[in-house]
């Protein structure tokens, strides 16, 4: 960050260069990581093994509340511009040798979108969560943290060397994911908020809007998950269905339909040659701009939500973790990204809004704000529509203050969370990022990177902990059947 600040375009330009360098070096390997990740996470979940249970007490919350905490602590806020402008990136350059603004181009684009955010996505986040689950509940080890994680499975010691290089890996890979979500999400608020009340944006209106957030995300932080973050949750994830459906409802609604349903299909069918996709032979760029970044970008994310969700997951069986983190998510963003990105793909055929031409011309959030103004009660939906994206952002917050605190707690014990204090600290450090990003005004490229270079290491440290989870495990149940996991993960 420091460097960002002092010297933006020197950092641009070396951050071009790191994020081209690392997408070319491990982006196969993390193509076949994240595609074998699914068929192992499958595996597992209809094995025997699925049925053990994290804890042999009663589920804290609501399967409702439980997934909407997932989603909302995993998506972030950033989530509703990409709903409604990734599919324009794609037109002119679309995956898999399509060409260039061709039909199937449009029909492909939020095919992509919804692939980028699908099963693949949310697999990373299963990885990454189910060790900690099992190190937490079933191993009944102390510490939320990587590196306690680790040092159970090798004998390292946690406060150690390797220990801190691991939590300081988790903290720098958490500001590096949230980094995207906060430089993309704070302007596009602000654009909206300002539309509304008929005013210009301005860098002022940036600030007050980061504190106001900070306040609401400190305080949910402050009260706890059971009061905050978990009433957060519902509230944004109940509110994020309505807006969708009023869009579907007042909106172009069987163009919606149609290509929703199109745009599923088309993801089942070409799903493996999506997901290891490299381009061998054109080099188009396409595979490192994107999917290797979604992959890097979502395991940059993986580390606070792996330890929120396994934080919130006690009396779960593994089964069911797996289920609702890859299909529950999944469903989450086919619902949002299929319905609002195919809305905005309707509103660029009909030439209501030149989505493709504004984004080239850097006029995105304008577009979105047009988009919505286009629709019957369109202020009313833009100010849904910035109620949606505070309310992400601000859980995304919670979240991210709350596995920042665990992991720098040490010996933190299952019935313990972080101290409140410990927890407002990281809030205040959180509030530092979007500020850094608006102040330097960096560019998707730059952003992208510090996702990518932080994401990296993380992806060692996974296979590290997956090796150990599955070593413990068949340890643990390898010599019991089926009918005795079952019985023995009852509610007593």
């Amino acid at each position: 960050m420091a460097c960002l600040a002092l010297k933006p375009d020197t950092s641009q330009l070396v951050a071009s260069k790191i994020f081209s360098l690392f997408t070319d070096l491990f982006g196969s390997g993390v193509l076949l990581f994240t595609f074998l990740g699914i068929i192992l996470l499958i595996g597992i979940a209809f094995s025997k093994y699925g049925s053990i249970r994290l804890g042999n007490e009663k589920a804290e919350y609501s399967t409702f509340k439980w997934v909407a905490m997932m989603i909302c602590c995993g998506l972030g806020s950033a989530t509703v511009y990409w709903a409604f402008m990734e599919w324009a990136y794609y037109i002119k350059t679309p995956g898999i040798g399509i060409e260039s603004g061709s039909t199937i181009a449009y029909e492909m684009s939020v095919t992509y979108t919804m692939f980028h955010w699908g099963v693949s996505a949310w697999t990373l986040y299963a990885l990454a969560a189910i060790p900690v689950c099992y190190h937490f509940y079933v191993r009944k080890n102390n510490g939320l943290s990587f590196s306690s994680v680790i040092s159970a499975m090798t004998g390292i010691k946690s406060n150690g060397i390797i220990g801190r290089i691991i939590d300081v890996i988790f903290i720098f890979t958490c500001f590096g994911g949230l980094s995207i979500t906060l430089g993309v999400s704070v302007p596009l608020v602000t654009q909206v908020i300002c539309s509304v009340i008929g005013i210009e944006p301005t860098f002022n209106m940036n600030i007050i809007l980061i504190v106001l957030i900070s306040i609401i995300y400190s305080f949910s932080s402050y009260i706890g998950i059971q009061k905050g973050m978990s009433k957060l949750a519902d509230w944004n994830t109940k509110l994020a269905i309505v807006f969708c459906l009023l869009v579907l409802c007042i909106g172009p609604t069987l163009f919606i339909m149609k290509n929703f349903v199109n745009s599923f299909g088309l993801m089942v069918q070409n799903f493996v040659r999506m997901s290891l996709y490299t381009d061998p032979v054109n080099n188009s760029g396409f595979p490192e701009s994107w999917t290797i970044f979604y992959w890097l970008y979502w395991t940059a994310y993986a580390p606070f939500t792996a330890l929120f969700i396994a934080k919130v997951s006690k009396g779960r069986t593994i089964r069911s973790v797996i289920t609702n983190t890859l299909l529950s998510g999944s469903c989450g963003c086919f619902f949002f990204f299929g319905i609002l990105g195919s809305f905005s793909v309707q509103r660029e055929i009909m030439e209501v809004v030149p989505v493709v031409d504004m984004l080239s011309k850097g006029l995105d959030k304008e577009a979105i704000v047009m988009m919505l103004k286009s629709l019957p009660f369109g202020n009313v939906l833009l100010v849904l529509f910035s109620i949606i994206t505070v309310f992400f952002l601000a859980t995304t917050l919670d979240g991210a203050a709350f596995t920042m605190a665990s992991t720098a707690t040490p010996g933190l014990k299952n019935n313990e969370e972080p101290h409140p204090i410990h927890r407002l600290f990281w809030c205040a450090m959180l509030a530092v990022v979007p500020l850094t990003m608006i102040m330097i005004g960096a560019n998707l490229n730059t952003i992208e990177t510090c996702a990518v270079a932080s994401a990296i290491p993380l992806v060692f440290i996974m296979i590290i902990m997956l090796y150990g989870w599955l070593k413990w495990m068949f340890e643990d149940y390898a010599n019991k059947n089926s009918v005795e996991i079952f019985e023995e993960s009852k509610l007593k």
